[in-house]
């Protein structure tokens, strides 16, 4: 059975809208357990590796020796952006341009964060809140699916 990133997140963006606990997928050759540990994280392991997944960001490898909590761990206030499409992530509105938001900007609510192209049209995604960009988790260019974390925002208070 193959599983690639992009499958693993969209199953755990499903998941995450559910009320299951548990899921475990098994074959010959694989074996898939995800535990919903608590609102904030999941885990995911396999027989050869372990990832620690935390609200649907980018995977970290996690040792068996580790025991502070992964790099890049939100802050529970924090508001998470999330594509409502698949498509193709784009930062600026046109390669030429500087990005709509930086790390350490402060957008407003309803200013265009980004674009996401799906079947040649451009769709342009607004802040939901005010405040500071603290992370920008997707490269430019690069394909999305739907419910996957582009970005999160520090509320302004």
């Amino acid at each position: 059975m193959e599983f690639d990133l992009n499958q693993l997140r969209e199953l755990l963006a499903i998941l995450n809208q559910t009320d299951i606990d548990e899921l475990s997928l098994k074959s010959n050759d694989f074996e898939l357990t995800i535990h919903k540990a608590n609102q904030s994280s999941t885990i995911v392991s396999s027989p050869t590796e372990q990832l620690t997944l935390v609200d649907n960001a980018a995977p970290e490898q996690a040792s068996a020796s580790q025991e502070s909590p992964p790099l890049g761990t939100p802050d529970k206030k924090w508001v998470d952006v999330i594509s409502p499409m698949v498509g193709t992530f784009y930062r600026s509105p046109a390669p030429d341009e500087p990005p709509f938001v930086e790390v350490g900007d402060i957008a407003r609510k309803g200013q265009t964060v980004c674009i996401i192209e799906a079947m040649k049209l451009m769709n342009e995604l607004e802040a939901e809140v005010s405040g500071e960009i603290v992370e920008i988790l997707v490269e430019n260019g690069e394909p999305i699916q739907y419910g996957q974390t582009l970005m999160r925002v520090n509320p302004s208070s």
